[in-house]
C-alpha cells in the first residue's frame, strides 16, 4: 500500500472519529508525544492531552458537529524514511455553519502503523 494511501485512510479515521464523537480514537490516532496546536493557537501535548481536550469537545460546545472527510485535496512530502508532511484543506460545519481550514500534520510510522506527530489548524479568512 502507498504512503498517500496510508495516510488518506488515517485522515478518513480522523473524520470518523470526530463524527462519531469519539475522543478516545480521535486521540489514539496521534503519537503518545504528540503537539496539537489548535486554529486558537490552544496547544496541547501528548496523546492524553488531546483525547482529553476533545472529550470535553465533543461533550460540549462541538457535540454534534462534523468534519470534511479527504476529498483529494491533500500533499504529502516526504521528510525523511517513515515521516511525512501532509498538508490538507478541510473543515468542520458546527451548527450548520462550515469553518474551513488548511491543516497541516507530521506523520510518522510506528509499530502501530501511521500516526501524527503533530497538527497545526489555521483557520481561511474570508
Amino acid at each position: 500500500m502507498s504512503v498517500n494511501t496510508e495516510i488518506t485512510g488515517l485522515l478518513t479515521r480522523l473524520a470518523d472519529a470526530w463524527n462519531a464523537g469519539d475522543a478516545t480514537a480521535y486521540g489514539g490516532l496521534f503519537t503518545e508525544d504528540a503537539d496539537y496546536i489548535a486554529f486558537n493557537g490552544m496547544h496541547s501535548e501528548g496523546r492524553a492531552a488531546i483525547e482529553a481536550s476533545h472529550r470535553w469537545l465533543f461533550d460540549g460546545p462541538l457535540r454534534g458537529s462534523t468534519m470534511a472527510a479527504p476529498d483529494g485535496r491533500i500533499k504529502v512530502k516526504p521528510l525523511a524514511d517513515g515521516a511525512v508532511l501532509v498538508i490538507s484543506k478541510g473543515g468542520t460545519a458546527v451548527a450548520g455553519e462550515f469553518r474551513e481550514s488548511i491543516v497541516s500534520f507530521t506523520a510518522v510510522s510506528t509499530p502501530e502503523g501511521w500516526r501524527f506527530a503533530s497538527f497545526q489548524n489555521t483557520r481561511v479568512a474570508r
